[in-house]
């Protein structure tokens, strides 16, 4: 008796970090790279556990949770455009939404660029929303926040 009493909270252990484990199955970086004088490529990029998939910024309404990236204002920064998915899009009709999905397997970078107004050093603070799911589950939406230097 006193065995099993033991294991148990050892088996719950084991359980949970697994668990924890395949809750997180997307890993993000973020990253600059200065690509003129006074212009940046900031890269926010996903890497999913194989059988996962996120959201494109532009999935429609009434779908799953598209992915959104916030930039945090910074009056030395001057964002062009939106930011840009560089990745192999798939795009489907999901019954269980009603609407043409599309998704990133693998590995998907957004893509922001980003001027200066004037030659100083400084950040760009940004989150990203987003949903994962594979063809069993999805997990709630999450959000990561990431600083990234411009140098």
């Amino acid at each position: 008796m006193m065995k099993k009493l033991i294991l148990f909270p050892f088996f719950i252990l084991c359980t949970t970090l697994l668990f924890a484990q395949i809750q997180n199955p997307v890993a993000w970086t973020a990253t600059s790279k200065k690509i003129g004088d006074k212009t940046y490529e900031v890269r926010l990029t996903a890497n999913m556990q194989k059988g996962w998939h996120i959201y494109s910024q532009t999935t429609p309404e009434g779908g799953p949770v598209p992915t959104q990236i916030t930039f945090t204002k910074n009056p030395l920064l001057i964002l062009k455009g939106k930011a840009r998915e560089i990745g192999k899009m798939v795009q489907y009709n999901e019954p269980l939404f009603g609407v043409d999905v599309k998704q990133f397997s693998d590995k998907v970078d957004f893509v922001q660029i980003v001027n200066l107004k004037t030659n100083v050093k400084t950040s760009v603070d940004m989150s990203v929303e987003f949903m994962v799911c594979n063809d069993k589950q999805c997990l709630p939406p999450a959000t990561k926040k990431f600083t990234v230097a411009l140098k």
